[in-house]
């Protein structure tokens, strides 16, 4: 809260000690949310595939590569020029693109009846020539189909929903299409789009050319597992010069690689021998992983000649590759490449703290005098816990919406005690499991093990309590608050969130906060004074 600080000042120079003992005094307490480990600055998650391909444009640039952007979309013939008697192999792993052909729609006498039996009118001879246009300008490709709808309902003069409800039918032919391929593809390796990259930059720039692309590439595997997804990202580079060899690809990895904490290198000569690098240069790079040991971890060599030259690329080219994914699982040690990419599909680990942080009361007070109002009830009910019944103790006094309030902590009973012998338990979490713990050497093990909520039965409840005597204050009221035995996390005024009830129900954890509690807190209303 806010205070004087020339009225602290004059405090300080004529007691120090008293001033600074006071220092409290100026601040708000906070409510039950706003405490740790509910008050919390997190940092945004990342997902760890673009944390990768970020690390790795960085590291890059980092080189001096300049980032370049490949084709995606590459046609067939262009697979057969660099793969050469290979490219039917490669085809058989690539996906065609395909399409909806545009069907070549007839008006007949008969579907200009039905149109009008859905319309409800007849249709002039001018809008039966038009409709015939528009149709036929569909079929030319001159409206594109997103646009189809409403060209009709234009020329029709109605809305879309009847349109929609026209073209489904009176013209069978929109429902009935199927597919057909193209003969483009979409690129299965990053090499693809760096052969038409060069051809049109290799003797336009300064050599040597040092280029890198990190993006998207797609095969079509016959199903994906804990190692292969259909689509996946390449973190590719070229180096392209008069004096390139394959020493480069060497040099390049150790400099890419180390950034991600890889220490030591080994090359080997790569057994499936790809048609677009020249024999003997298909090189595998092994990298040592401080907890890992070896790993592969990338792939180089140089490009063919004869690949090349079908580009007209007259200078050596060293391409490296590697998967952002495979990278990824290695970097986070990741058994599952699909968990690890969609994380959204499989089952998430929620930490005991996580869980601790969600956790929160049901009802508390909003205002700073209703939070002074509930330590009040909370430090009057610890102080006379073990008082007999029948008892009363005047736990808070002060103004609530202009109106003086006396907030009472009492046990009207004989042979019983102020607090039951719960009220003291701490809510704890401990693997999972949501438990209201007293503090005794039975449960020794979660209170030092688990994660503190910081919340007790008792806080749970001076804060219930609190806030219905503020909210009946307002109203010129009295109430009174009693808590008998709790069996459910509402009875002690704690809320669970969903996300986590449903983590807990899924892993067959428990939420047990039972336990006697009895208390009792009313309030009083004192008439100002004559």
């Amino acid at each position: 809260m806010r205070f004087d600080p020339e009225e602290f000042k004059k405090k300080a120079r004529e007691d120090f000690e008293h001033a600074w003992y006071e220092g409290p005094s100026v601040l708000t307490p906070p409510g039950v949310s706003g405490r740790y480990p509910r008050l919390r600055y997190t940092r945004a998650r990342t997902h760890p595939i673009f944390e990768i391909v970020q690390r790795l444009r960085e590291t890059y640039l980092a080189m001096g590569f300049d980032e370049a952007m490949n084709p995606v979309i590459v046609e067939e013939s262009d697979i057969y020029r660099q793969f050469g008697p290979e490219a039917m192999a490669v085809l058989d792993r690539v996906f065609y693109l395909g399409g909806l052909p545009r069907p070549n729609v007839g008006i007949a006498r008969m579907q200009i009846e039905e149109i009008e039996a859905i319309l409800g009118r007849a249709l002039t001879a001018g809008t039966e020539e038009k409709l015939r246009e528009t149709l036929h300008g569909y079929k030319k490709g001159k409206i594109d189909g997103d646009e189809l709808v409403h060209e009709l309902a234009s020329v029709l003069e109605a809305d879309d929903a009847a349109v929609v409800h026209i073209l489904d039918a009176v013209f069978p032919e929109f429902r009935d299409l199927a597919p057909e391929s193209s003969r483009n593809t979409l690129r299965s390796h990053m090499t693809s789009g760096w052969f038409l990259t060069l051809s049109s930059i290799w003797d336009r720039r300064r050599l040597p050319l040092r280029l890198f692309s990190v993006d998207r590439c797609f095969r079509r595997e016959q199903e994906e597992g804990p190692t292969r997804l259909m689509a996946y990202h390449s973190a590719s580079c070229v180096v392209a010069g008069e004096n390139v060899t394959i020493e480069e690809g060497k040099a390049v990895s150790e400099a890419l690689l180390s950034a991600f904490g890889f220490t030591e290198f080994r090359f080997q000569p790569d057994e499936k021998r790809s048609k677009y690098y020249m024999p003997g240069t298909q090189t595998e790079v092994y990298a040592r992983h401080p907890s890992l040991g070896w790993v592969e971890v990338a792939t180089f060599g140089l490009y063919s000649p004869s690949a090349l030259a079908e580009y007209g690329i007259g200078v050596p080219v060293m391409n490296l590759g590697l998967g952002v994914e495979r990278l990824a699982m290695i970097v986070y040690q990741s058994n599952d490449i699909r968990q690890l990419t969609y994380p959204q599909f499989f089952p998430q680990e929620v930490s005991d703290r996580e869980i601790a942080g969600a956790i929160h009361l049901r009802e508390e007070p909003a205002s700073a005098t209703g939070r002074h109002m509930a330590e009040g009830i909370r430090a009057t009910a610890v102080e006379h816990a073990a008082a007999p019944g029948p008892c009363a103790f005047v736990a808070w006094r002060g103004e609530v919406a202009g109106r003086k309030v006396e907030v009472v902590v009492e046990e009207t009973e004989s042979n019983t005690k102020l607090c039951g012998p719960a009220c003291l338990n701490e809510v704890f979490v401990h693997n999972g499991s949501v438990l209201g713990v007293p503090d005794t050497a039975k449960w020794a093990t979660v209170r030092q093990e688990g994660v503190s909520t910081g919340i007790t039965y008792l806080d749970a409840v001076a804060g219930l309590a609190a806030a219905r005597i503020e909210e009946a204050a307002r109203c010129g009221e009295e109430v009174r608050v009693q808590v008998k035995m709790a069996k459910l996390p509402s009875d002690v005024n704690l809320r669970v969130e969903d996300y986590v009830m449903r983590y807990i129900t899924d892993h067959n954890k428990k939420v047990d906060l039972r336990g006697p509690v009895f208390l009792t807190v009313r309030s009083v209303i004192r008439e100002p004074e004559a």
